[in-house]
């Protein structure tokens, strides 16, 4: 009796000392989840150079790490700098009037006279919609321009993070197999269960961060170096913007640039609007189903409303870690539920095989 309690308290404890653990890492959340990432993404790398360099752990966990500054880290600093200078340019532009959503959508309509008996049809205002449109340009342009100030503001928290993370990064390739083998010891789920999660977890990472967000990133790339060959203004700002909308299941770029190529069909530019629905169509459009099977393959093996579900929901509760954090919790949710029912509530033998394992 007195040997259950003290196990019992013992197991309380260690609940409440593990949820206070967690508590003090809040405020580098985002910065261990992303050492994770790195981690799970570069260790193909990591493996190949220990097949060479073996007894160097540390120069190998050096060499991976940096080739991921390199790779990853340098480009998304300057694309990010730049976002926010051309994001805080065109909420002055918003702001002082030289850019008047309103008037733009007042040239569509002169354009196209028919769009306005199909939106009346739909019960929406034209200039209702005019209204919203700009108002909503100049919270978007804010809320970026905002972010910029904050930014600059905040370079030395934002350091501390990117620092946390690449140190984390560091211990996670070098010792990661160690950790790993410390978790499953740890937990009392069962080897097996715990090496299955485990394996889910870098196989929705990785099909998360190297198939959605490549090919977002691809997506934008094309659709901001379109936008600058035909002279748009702000094409980083906009190519950035599109990567960010191919990251949402179902949305995809053609949110971005559908609009512009209408608008400059609306304003006589015709070569420029076929070429930028062209180009919209037949290469950006095409970018998801070309890469998508070769990047992601069925790593995620979930439904496509589901992945649309556990993207849009994390990234309204976690920000933009939620387009990562949405589908993991969709997946581990998933494989919880199928090795329940393996081995709580078996299916007849000629069933056996759940569709989870296939």
């Amino acid at each position: 009796m007195r040997d259950a309690l003290q196990n019992r308290s013992f197991l309380l404890m260690l609940a409440v000392v593990t949820l206070l653990f967690l508590y003090l890492l809040k405020p580098f959340f985002g910065a261990v989840l992303w050492a994770c990432i790195i981690a799970v993404l570069f260790h193909p790398l990591q493996r190949r150079l220990l097949a060479r360099w073996g007894r160097w752990p540390n120069l190998v966990a050096l060499m991976t790490l940096f080739a991921c500054i390199v790779v990853v880290i340098i480009p998304v600093l300057f694309v990010l700098g730049a976002f926010f200078q051309q994001g805080a340019s065109l909420y002055q532009r918003l702001e002082s009037g030289e850019i008047d959503p309103r008037a733009l959508l007042r040239t569509v309509q002169d354009a196209f006279p028919f769009a306005q008996s199909i939106l009346e049809r739909l019960g929406v205002e034209f200039e209702d919609l005019g209204a919203r449109i700009s108002s909503a340009a100049v919270a978007v342009s804010g809320f970026v321009a905002q972010h910029a100030v904050q930014l600059g503001q905040g370079t030395m928290q934002f350091f501390v993070n990117l620092g946390v993370m690449l140190y984390l990064a560091f211990f996670l390739l070098r010792d990661g197999r160690k950790l790993i083998d410390l978790m499953i010891r740890a937990l009392p789920l069962g080897d097996e269960r715990e090496n299955l999660l485990l394996a889910k977890f870098s196989e929705v990472a990785r099909a998360t961060v190297k198939g959605n967000l490549v090919i977002a990133i691809i997506q934008g790339t094309l659709g901001g170096l379109i936008f600058w060959v035909l002279g748009i203004s702000a094409a980083l700002l906009w190519g950035v913007v599109m990567v960010l909308m191919s990251l949402i299941p179902a949305v995809g770029a053609g949110l971005i640039w559908g609009p512009v190529a209408i608008y400059l069909f609306a304003t006589g530019d015709w070569i420029q609007g076929l070429v930028l629905t062209l180009f919209g169509i037949l290469v950006i459009g095409l970018v998801d189903n070309l890469l998508r099977p070769i990047l992601v393959g069925r790593d995620t093996r979930l439904p496509d409303y589901v992945v649309l579900l556990s993207t849009l929901s994390g990234l309204m509760l976690f920000g933009l870690n939620g387009f990562v954090i949405g589908p993991l919790i969709a997946v581990l949710f998933t494989a919880f539920w199928g090795i329940f029912m393996r081995d709580f509530n078996p299916s007849p033998a000629a069933d056996r095989k759940n569709d989870f394992e296939q």
